[in-house]
């Protein structure tokens, strides 16, 4: 047996220094979690931290940033626990492979990284990982969710995704495999998931042949149903990756985009001219406003794409503090939104034309509930659509119903 005495100095010394590091992370990570008061996105606040310790590298960055990420996974889960602890359970609860860190703080449950969740809680003299103890809403779920799969997902990351644009496949795939990347093409053979982290600008330097866009959010587009020449809104359009996806089905619809800020709308260009987007209308409009109406004329559309303004709850997997931060009065604030939204766009769908309402929620309130209040304030009728579970997928959950 090897005495401390007999292992050369370096080597204690490097030991030390390696320890001291996987130390220093989880003091760095319980001082982020102690100051972050959920007032802005987590990824922001981080970026502020960093910048203020210019001295810790990238890796050093992101082993402290995944640690606090890990946290915020458990939700409401045994809150009650010091930081640091929980910090090291949330480690072993949300990792399936071996780890530096818990190779050095808690090798015996590095060993046992691969047992299910059950046996981890056992092996850590903790209570069982309970659905509702993750995400504490569970009972404001639209009722097509399983609530114990979509609970559980919370505890490892989304997937990246990108969606190859039509065509470009040919183009996109090589580039990926001459890389050495680990991928899966769906049976689209367009959405492709990606390993996080992936730097997709660097492998793909022509960004035309695709856009970064989730699995689910793909799939909102077998709603839309184009045809050329036809009018189409996107009226809460963001970013624009409904309307690029929109104009990949069906180039030649005449196209009116429109958001509530002008900072809003300049980006979406920006994306549009990455995209080869050129034939299309943009306006600054706020459609909570009451005399909206009178902004837009007589105009009428045979599609109109209400992504709405929601809580963002089917992207939890991707924003975890939501878990800790988000109340349940905002649930009503945001349907409250959606109807006054949606209140105002009824009225410049065509006869025989079509509202394509979507949200990246999963919440009743903001789905099935807002399909009955535009049901019962106008002629339009649910014709397909519901729920994306993307729970199991690695993917958002969202809702997309077309109603006509």
């Amino acid at each position: 047996m090897t005495r401390a005495c007999d292992v050369p100095a370096s080597a204690i010394s490097a030991y030390l220094c390696a320890m001291t590091r996987w130390e220093n992370y989880l003091v760095s990570a319980e001082k982020i979690i102690v100051a972050y008061k959920g007032e802005l996105p987590l990824h922001h606040f981080l970026k502020a931290f960093f910048k203020q310790h210019p001295q810790m590298g990238s890796r050093d960055r992101r082993q402290v940033s995944q640690l606090v990420y890990h946290y915020y996974r458990l939700g409401g889960w045994n809150r009650q626990l010091p930081v640091k602890e929980r910090l090291l359970l949330a480690t072993f609860f949300c990792e399936s492979q071996p780890g530096e860190l818990l190779a050095q703080l808690k090798p015996e449950w590095n060993r046992q990284i691969q047992a299910s969740l059950a046996e981890k809680a056992a092996l850590a003299g903790q209570p069982p990982v309970e659905p509702a103890a993750v995400f504490p809403l569970l009972d404001e779920l639209s009722e097509e969710i399983d609530t114990n799969a979509f609970a559980y997902t919370f505890l490892t990351q989304p997937h990246f995704f990108i969606r190859i644009r039509p065509g470009k496949q040919a183009k996109v795939l090589p580039l990926l495999d001459k890389a050495g990347i680990s991928y899966t093409l769906q049976e689209n053979n367009s959405t492709v998931a990606l390993p996080n982290g992936t730097n997709i600008e660097a492998l793909l330097p022509e960004k035309s042949w695709y856009e970064v866009q989730d699995a689910s959010s793909q799939q909102t587009g077998a709603l839309f149903h184009p045809k050329a020449g036809e009018r189409w809104w996107d009226c809460c359009a963001a970013s624009g990756g409904k309307s690029i996806l929109l104009k990949d089905q069906q180039p030649d619809v005449q196209l009116l985009v429109t958001d509530v800020r002008r900072s809003i709308l300049e980006n979406l260009q920006q994306r549009f001219v990455s995209a080869g987007v050129k034939k299309y209308e943009a306006r600054v409009a706020d459609l909570t406003a009451p005399n909206f109406a009178a902004t837009m004329g007589k105009q009428l559309f045979d599609g109109v794409i209400l992504d709405a303004p929601c809580s963002g709850s089917g992207t939890w997997g991707r924003t975890p503090e939501s878990l800790s931060f988000f109340k349940r009065e905002e649930i009503q604030h945001y349907q409250d939104l959606q109807k006054r939204i949606a209140a105002n766009v009824i009225p410049f769908v065509k006869k025989g034309g079509s509202l394509i309402y979507i949200t990246c929620s999963v919440f009743r309130k903001e789905n099935e509930e807002l399909v009955k209040f535009i049901e019962d304030n106008s002629t339009l009728r649910k014709q397909e659509g519901g729920l994306i579970p993307g729970y199991g997928k690695g993917a958002d959950t969202m809702f997309a119903a077309r109603l006509a």
